[in-house]
Parts: structure tokens; sequence; C-alpha cells
């Protein structure tokens, strides 16, 4: 940033920078008209504590010293301080407020705020003081002697532009003005000061009381004596300011009391005073006067302070005294004395520690000052050293270039030669350089032009990958109506003739055998149909019943053409959302990406994020481990069940597929694990299904445990899995109210053909889908369970039931409806579908209202369960005493026939 200050020191600018037209103006000096006196009121920036705050203070300029005075009023005769200019540099900095410029001495910034009238004033006293402290006259020969470029400033040129001088404001007419008031007049008291505001306070009352016509004398003063109190630079004020004559009559009363005082108490200040007046050209009389006049008050400093600490001393001593002889009796006295006493020891402790440490400090010192010692030998030995290598360097210098002398002239004529070559060279170098440019700049164009092709042909390749893909998924969704028209013909086969009924199931054999493989190698497949997905899941299940190989192949057309769709216009803009998601955190927006399905490579992170969040509070270390060995050393009541339910365990992944499986023998390790870690549920047959999902994805063992954890002790309600089932029943029961608020005109179709779809939507909650839904739908689902909790799967329930609603409504047949229900959810191949239906579709869906029915519903069923118990042991007693009835006949029978 450009500095526009202005400062510097005023000695330096004396001799570096003279004025050539101060001879003129001195030559000239004697026709000028007398200068009007600068003096006038400014504002003064103070500190009063911690607090700054603007004083108006009258200030006058000494030209004698070059000293700027300054006082509370126009009408005090002790200034408060001054300002030593000719060793001040000035500082008016463009950031400060308007008028604001500093005024920088050796020991102290004052800062004033004025016209900048004051500024150039100030500069011009300085310039014309410290100019005739030199000694020398401007003549033509001291002019001749300065730079051509180098001008002495004059009231017209400088850094700031002349200001009109205003007469208003500045010069003797201005004391006659009120000081202007910028705060309280309590606050605009110099505190610093007391002893000079005390003085300017009596004089100003005796001086109004004696003057007449209550003439009053304008600040200017020779002399005035130093108060302790006051800063040395501040209280030196010499010199003798203008003032009118007949206020200076009135002063005559006051000056020979005060021109005493300093007799008597600075004998040395007026003998320099005097020595002053007969020889004021005598510089060096003056600065030993100021020199003896500062040790003469460091002297007085000192013998102050000295009396305030022995006044301290006394002080506290009569107050131990005063205390001791008011003393009620000698134990107080007593008291006091074993205080004192006390004092006394630990001030000789302390006096003792302080020596130590005086000690220390003397043996540091003297250690330092042998190491500084052994440094400036160091120092000096290192300047030798130095100094003689700088001598061989002259030496070897001087043999150099008498050695370079003789050989000139041939070294002259082969750096010729050499010239010429270079020059050559060159030439042949830039006619080179030319025929690259030209090439490049060809080559640029081909390279432009070869990228213009390129992005358009991946443009058209990108458009017609697009609509190879939509061509794809329309011809397997008229491959799939044509497989559902063959299957209606094949439900009304025995309508049809024989012929008809014939052609009918060549058809279905032919499209039964067509392999996807086969035209795979043939024409572009985009999203081929594999025989696994990503977890091992079958992508077409095998059915032994030919109707049910005809919807498996329906199926896996029909997720071939949303697969299709979904790529690219939903699956991969999801996928870069889910890259960019570098930490996880619960929010709104995660929220909905889980709902959308988790991809593949990001699943099993999110679902341990998940199961971490949940688990946080007893998620112990090496909980896992110890509860395998727990399994070793003893068998769990539930590990026969286990073995039994193992083979019957996803028996559509490959994983899962054969007893020697990977995956199997782990799975039994979680299972058995789960059964110690919840001793009230041990093991209920749908865990196994749980645990082996969570295994697949998570893939380790004890993700896989603590997924299971999570699933049975959060999500699920208590006794979800317990051995009456009484949670499972009672959300039966919450589905079907919900079935028939949501979807009253299916509900009243099963009602009419007397339907209980608890017997399909059972198994559903039961185990999240698993086995009911295909795999891409099933993860789906289970992203949003474990997020969301048991609310995804009302919600899916529902949804799946409005996805096929109309393919119901159709059937009239009950047998018919039931056998639909068994296999109708392997039919949904659009996720993206379903997913809206359940989010979108089935709203609103609290989790209060949830909360209430599964509340009221528990305590129907818990009261039915109370009866049914009731009944069955009246029951018991019924039949136990029909069975002492007939006992007893029998005996009776007995006894008559003996």
């Amino acid at each position: 940033m450009e500095d526009r200050s202005i400062s510097g020191s005023a000695k330096e600018r004396a001799v570096s920078s003279p004025h050539r037209d101060l001879g003129n103006a001195q030559l000239n000096s004697s026709r000028e008209e007398p200068r009007k006196k600068l003096c006038g009121y400014l504002n003064k920036l103070g500190v009063k504590g911690p607090i700054k705050a603007w004083k108006s203070r009258w200030f006058f300029y000494d030209e004698n010293k070059c000293h700027l005075l300054y006082c509370r009023t126009a009408q005090d005769v002790n200034p408060l301080g001054s300002i030593d200019l000719s060793s001040a540099g000035f500082d008016c900095k463009v950031e400060a407020d308007e008028g604001v410029f500093e005024i920088r001495t050796p020991s102290r910034v004052f800062i004033l705020k004025a016209r900048m009238y004051w500024l150039q004033q100030l500069q011009m006293k300085r310039w014309a003081f410290c100019n005739t402290q030199t000694g020398l006259p401007v003549d033509s020969v001291t002019l001749a002697a300065l730079p051509a470029n180098e001008t002495m400033p004059t009231e017209g040129e400088g850094f700031l532009p002349p200001v009109k001088t205003p007469t208003d404001v500045v010069g003797l007419k201005a004391a006659s003005l009120p000081a202007p008031q910028l705060s309280a007049a309590l606050q605009n008291i110099s505190l610093k000061h007391p002893w000079t505001e005390i003085q300017n306070t009596i004089y100003n009352i005796c001086g109004t009381r004696q003057l007449p016509g209550n003439g009053r004398s304008i600040s200017g003063v020779e002399g005035f004596p130093e108060h302790p109190g006051t800063p040395a630079e501040e209280q030196e004020v010499e010199g003798e300011a203008e003032c009118p004559e007949d206020t200076r009559a009135g002063l005559r009363s006051y000056w020979p009391r005060k021109a005493k005082w300093l007799t008597n108490s600075f004998p040395a200040f007026t003998e320099g005073l005097a020595r002053e007046r007969s020889s004021p050209d005598n510089v060096a009389v003056l600065q030993q006067q100021v020199l003896t006049l500062t040790e003469e008050l460091k002297s007085q400093k000192e013998l102050v302070q000295l009396l305030h600490k022995a006044l301290e001393a006394a002080q506290q001593e009569k107050r131990a005294s005063s205390m001791y002889l008011t003393a009620a009796g000698d134990r107080d006295r007593l008291e006091l004395v074993r205080h004192k006493v006390r004092q006394i020891m630990e001030l000789s402790n302390r006096v003792e520690v302080l020596e130590s440490d005086r000690r220390e400090l003397e043996q540091s010192l003297a250690l330092r000052d042998s190491r500084v010692e052994e440094l400036q030998k160091h120092v000096q030995l290192l300047m030798d050293k130095n100094h003689a290598k700088q001598q061989v360097i002259l030496k070897l210098t001087e043999q150099i270039a008498l050695d370079l002398s003789e050989p000139e002239q041939e070294a002259d004529a082969v750096a010729a030669d050499t010239l010429y070559k270079q020059q050559e060279e060159m030439e042949h170098l830039k006619d080179d350089l030319d025929a690259y440019r030209t090439q490049n700049q060809f080559l640029n164009s081909e390279i432009h032009q070869v990228t213009k092709l390129w992005r358009s042909v991946a443009e058209k390749e990108k458009f017609l990958l697009m609509k190879c893909a939509r061509l794809q998924a329309r011809s397997c969704q008229v491959e799939s109506k044509y497989l559902m028209m063959l299957r209606k013909l094949q439900e009304a086969s025995p309508d049809l003739a024989s012929g008809e009924a014939e052609l009918v199931k060549s058809l279905i054999q032919e499209a039964l055998q067509w392999d996807v493989k086969e035209e795979a190698a043939e024409t572009l497949q985009l999203n081929p149909v594999r025989e696994y997905d990503d977890y091992g899941f079958m992508t077409i299940p095998k059915y032994e019943v030919e109707d049910w190989k005809l919807l498996a192949k329906i199926q896996a057309l029909e997720i071939k053409s949303s697969n299709l769709l979904s790529h690219t216009a939903v699956e991969k803009p999801l996928g870069e959302r889910w890259a960019s998601m570098a930490e996880l955190s619960p929010s709104t927006e995660l929220k909905g990406l889980i709902r959308c399905g988790i991809p593949v490579e990001h699943r099993q992170r999110v679902w341990k994020w998940i199961v971490t969040q949940r688990l946080s509070h007893h998620h112990a270390t090496n909980h896992f481990e110890s509860l395998l060995r727990q399994c070793e050393r003893t068998e769990h009541p539930a590990s026969r069940q286990i073995e039994l339910d193992l083979p019957r365990t996803l028996t559509n992944n490959r994983h899962f597929i054969s007893p020697t499986s990977q995956l199997v023998p782990k799975l039994r390790r979680v299972l058995l694990a789960f059964s110690w870690q919840n001793p009230a549920i041990g093991y209920c047959q749908g865990l196994n299904r749980l645990a082996a999902i969570a295994l697949l994805v998570l893939e380790e063992e004890e993700s896989a445990f603590w997924c299971l954890v999570h699933i049975v002790e959060n999500l699920m309600p208590a006794d979800y899995y317990s051995n009456t089932l009484i949670a499972s029943q009672v959300d039966q029961r919450v589905f079907k109210d919900f079935l028939s608020e949501k979807l009253p005109r299916l509900t009243a179709h099963f009602e009419q053909h007397r339907i209980d779809v608890s017997l399909i939507t059972f198994n559903w909650f039961l185990v999240a889908f698993v086995d009911s839904l295909v795999s891409d739908i099933l993860l789906r689902v289970w992203d949003a369970f474990l997020y969301e909790g048991t609310k995804v799967i009302f919600r899916y329930a529902l949804a799946i039931f409005k996805y096929n609603e109309e393919e119901i409504l159709r059937i009239r047949d009950s047998l018919e409806i039931y056998q639909y229900l068994r296999f109708f959810t392997h039919m949904i191949g659009d996720g993206r579908k379903l997913m809206s239906i359940a989010f979108n579709d089935m709203n609103p869906f609290p989790m209060k209202v949830l909360r209430n029915r599964r509340a009221t519903h528990r305590e129907e069923l818990e009261a039915e369960l109370s009866e049914l118990e009731w009944i069955k042991v009246q029951y018991m007693k019924e039949q136990a005493e029909q069975v002492t009835w007939h006992l007893d006949g029998a005996v009776s029978e007995e006894d008559e026939e003996m």
C-alpha cells in the first residue's frame, strides 16, 4: 500500500535537502512584513487510563528553542508541556481523520487535530530553525555546492499545497475567543500536571482582581518550575512569547515571587539562564545546562522515592504500635509480638532466598562474561583469518590480470572466429525454429480436427447405445408379453381344440429352450442376464413345474428390461452421488439416497456404518470371540435346530447351495454366538435367513453377528422371535388395518373370497422378505429397513399388493388367488416403481400411529391368549375329572363282581 505520510528527521532534512531559494529569502527578509504569531487552540489526543479522548489546548510556538508549548487556556501562565520540534518528524496518514497528524519525538508521539495550515507552518518553522543552527549563511557559494535537482521547500512548495492563513483561529486574536469545549470541564483538566493546574488557577484568580480592565496574559514565559510528576520533555520550556505590553505590566507583581522561587530551588537553572541571555549563541553551554538540570531532576526524583518508602515504613510501624497499645490484654499483645516475629522470620527467609538468587545470577553473569570474552577472541581470530584470505585473493587477482594481458590479442582473434560461427549457427537455429513452429501449427490444427471428430463419434456412440438399450428393453417387454399370452393360452388349454393346444404347447417348449447366452454371442448385449448376481443369487430360478418355468422366464425378461431402462437414467447419477459422500452422517439427503438403493460397491460400507451408529453404546471389543469360545466349551440347546436349518437356508444362492459351501460354517458360528448373546430367544426359525443376508453383504462374521443383533434387539419389537411370536401376530393385525385403509377394494375382494392374507404376509415380516422378492429389490428393501426400521416392511408389503392389485382383482376363485399369492412377489421386476409406491403412494405413514395400533392390538391379543389359556385349563380339569369318574366306576363294578 502506498504510504502518503509526511515524516522524517528535521536535522537530516536540513543537511540532505537544503533550499536554494533560502538565500534570496534572507536577503529580502528585511523587506517582508513581520510574521503573525503562530498560536491558537488545537485538539490534542490525551490518554486517561484505558480511554483516549480529545482535549482542547492552547498551543504557541517558541522560535528561540523551536518548541511548541501548550496550555489549557490562553490565559494560563505555566504551560502544561512542550514539544521539541528540532528533532521531531511529522506524519499525516491517509487512514486518519481529516486534519489529524502526528508529531514524533524520540521519546513520545503527539497526535493533534487542526487545519493543514498548522502542519505547513510547523514544517517551515522547523526548517528555518535547523538552517539557523548550522551556522552557515545561505549564500551563493552554499547554493552552488548543492545538487542541481535539490531545492528547499518554501511556503508555496512541498508535499502539501499552500493553505491561506486562517486569521480567525490562528494568532493573538484567537486568544480573545472562548476556548472550545470538546467534553466536560473536569475532563478537560490535565491530571498529569495538577501542580501546574493549581498555579494557573491561582494566577487567573489573582490576575483578574489586580489587572485593570480584566486584562489577561497570553501564555508564553521565560521559565517555569519543574514538577516532580511531570516528564522532563513536557516541563522544559524556555523562550519568550510575544504578548501585549499592557498584559505584561499586570504580571510584574507575580514574577518577582516566581523568580525568587526559581533562584532558591534551582541555582544552576538561573545561572544558565543568565549565561544564555549574555551569550545566546553558546550552544555547548546550554547543552551542559540541560545535562546538569537532568541529573539534578533525577536525584530529586530518587530522593522523593526514598522519602515515600520511608514514609510507608513509618506508617506501617505506627499502625503496629497503635495496635500494640490498643490491645486489651497481655495475651493480645503477645499474639501481636508473635505475629511480628513470624513476619520477621518470613522476611529473613525471603532475604536469604533473594541473596542466593543474587549469587546465582552473579555466577551466571560471570560465566556469560567469560563466554562473551571467548566469543570475542574467536571473532577476532576469524577477522584476522578473513583479512589474510582477502590479501591472498588480491595477490591472486593481480597475478591473473598479468597472465591474461599477454595472450589478449590471440584471445580476441579466437573470440571473433567463435562469434562468427555462433552467429551462423544462430541463423540456422532460427530457420529450424520457424520450420518447427509451422509444423506445430499444422499438427495442432490436425489434432483439433481429430478431437472434434472423436467427440462427435463419442456422442453418436452414446446416443446409439442408449437407443439400443431402449430397443432391447422394448424387445424384452414384447417377449415377456408374448410369454404371458402363451401362459394364458396354456391356462385356457381345456377350452381349446386339440390342435391348438398342441400348438401352444410347442410354442412354450420353444420359448423355454431359447438360450440367452446363444443370442448374446450374436447380438449386442448391453446388460446381459447373468446366471448369478453379485451376491450369488440365481437370476432365473429353477422350477420343476413347467408353468413356473415359464414364469421364471417372464421374470428374467422383466428384470432385464428394467435394468436396461434404469441403468443410464438412474443408476449412474446415483452412483456418482454416493461416490461424492466420503463421510456419512444422518441427514435427509442420506435417507433419500438409501431409499433409492445403495450401489453394490458402497453397500458394505454403509451397512457397517448403520450398525455401528445404532450399537455404539454396547459394541464391546472381543465380545464376539468370547461368545465363540463359549460355544466351543458348551453346546447350546438350540444347536440341533440350527444344524437342521442350515441346509434349508437360501437354496437359490450358490454360497449356501451345498453343505460344503464357504459361508455355511460362518453362518453356523454367527447363529450359535447369537443364541448365547440372547438366551431369552436362543434361536428361532427365520434367523438363519437374516444372518445369511448379513453375511453375503458384510462378509465378516463379527459384522454379520452385530447386524443380526441390531435387527432383533433394536429394529424389531420385543417378543418378535419368542416362543409365542406374539409381536409377529400383532403386526399381522396392524397390517390388515393398514391394508383396509390404503387398499379398500383389495380388502373387500379378500373378504368376499375369505382370503387370510396373514398366511402369506407372516413370513414376509418374520424374515424381512427374504426368499420372497428378487435379490436386487430385496437388498434395496433391506437398505431402508436397516436405516429406518420395521415401518419400511409395512410400506413395502402394502406396495407389493398395490403393484399387483389389478391382477388380483381379476381372479375370482379362492384357490387361484392363493396360488397367485404364493409366487406373485417373484413377478415384480421394476424395483423403482415398487419403491415409488412404497414411499410416495403409501403416505402419510406416521410412526406414532404404528406404535399406537401395536399397543392396542397387543392388549387385545394378550386378552385373547389369556382367555384361551383359561379355556385350556378348564378343559384339562374336565378331562381329569372324567378320567377320575371312569376309574371310580370301573373300581365299583369290580367290587360288585367280587
